[in-house]
């Protein structure tokens, strides 16, 4: 009863509001993973994809967060959200957001097996930097099947092996959504709240804002982690979130968003 009173609600402001603001509501009135149900098939519908918010979703999410949002897409939409990936993406950009979704990667264990972080680095370098072309499935494997804190000492092998890094390797071997991809696992790896204060201050740079990023990545932190992304935004750009979000929107729409990010943002 209370979900279709909530739904009741959201049909409502969505006749009562307009615009950003809107979004914005309406966003607030959805469940978490229903939620991010709705802004993946909402990449995917219509004319061209919007690849950057599928990888931003599938890459900084855990494995058991991922399997509520398949719930939720299946329930909401009636189809398989690998099955429409799979329908709207191709190559090998289509492989490692399967393989994301799947969620092959440890989460929790934070056993890292030496030997192995050593052949897994020596793997990445023979599949990329030390052949004409790249293997791109062995850097997919890799990437989307290891745990965080196994990832991480492959990376620093990785370092020693090449003499460079492991974004560095990517950003010359891969191009485009691909690239963008790995690079995404690769920072979530290294540091989650990083990553996020980086989405957002890249949504307010500029001429124009990303309004999109900017209320997807708030709203669907503000109940997991959204102190922790502000103190590292901060610690990154030397400005608060807040001040930036005063600074480049207005109205309702600006007030809403200081409120979720609160005062000391």
């Amino acid at each position: 009863m209370a979900w279709w009173k909530a739904w009741d609600l959201t049909e409502t402001l969505q006749s009562e509001l307009s615009g950003k603001f809107e979004r914005l509501m309406v966003a607030l009135m959805y469940p978490p993973y229903r939620y991010e149900a709705k802004e993946l098939h909402e990449a995917m519908k219509g004319l061209g994809t919007k690849e950057g918010v599928i990888i931003e979703i599938l890459a900084s999410r855990t494995k058991n967060h991922l399997r509520e949002i398949m719930k939720a897409y299946e329930a909401d939409y009636g189809s398989s959200l690998e099955e429409d990936i799979q329908a709207d993406t191709s190559g090998y950009l289509e492989r490692i957001l399967v393989c994301l979704l799947q969620g092959s990667r440890d989460d929790v264990s934070g056993f890292v097996d030496p030997g192995q972080a050593v052949q897994d680095a020596q793997d990445l370098y023979a599949a990329g930097e030390k052949i004409h072309g790249t293997d791109e499935m062995k850097f997919i494997t890799i990437l989307c099947t290891r745990s965080a804190t196994h990832l991480l000492r492959v990376f620093e092998e990785y370092e020693r092996i090449a003499g460079k890094s492991i974004e560095d390797s990517i950003k010359s071997e891969t191009h485009g959504s691909l690239e963008e991809a790995m690079l995404t696992v690769v920072k979530c790896t290294r540091n989650l709240h990083s990553y996020f204060a980086e989405r957002l201050y890249y949504a307010l740079k500029g001429a124009g804002t990303r309004d999109g990023t900017l209320i997807r990545n708030i709203v669907s932190r503000s109940e997991i982690d959204l102190n922790l992304i502000k103190c590292q935004f901060t610690k990154m750009y030397g400005k608060t979130l807040g001040s930036m979000i005063e600074g480049d929107t207005s109205g309702d729409y600006k007030n809403a968003l200081l409120n979720l990010v609160g005062s000391s943002a």
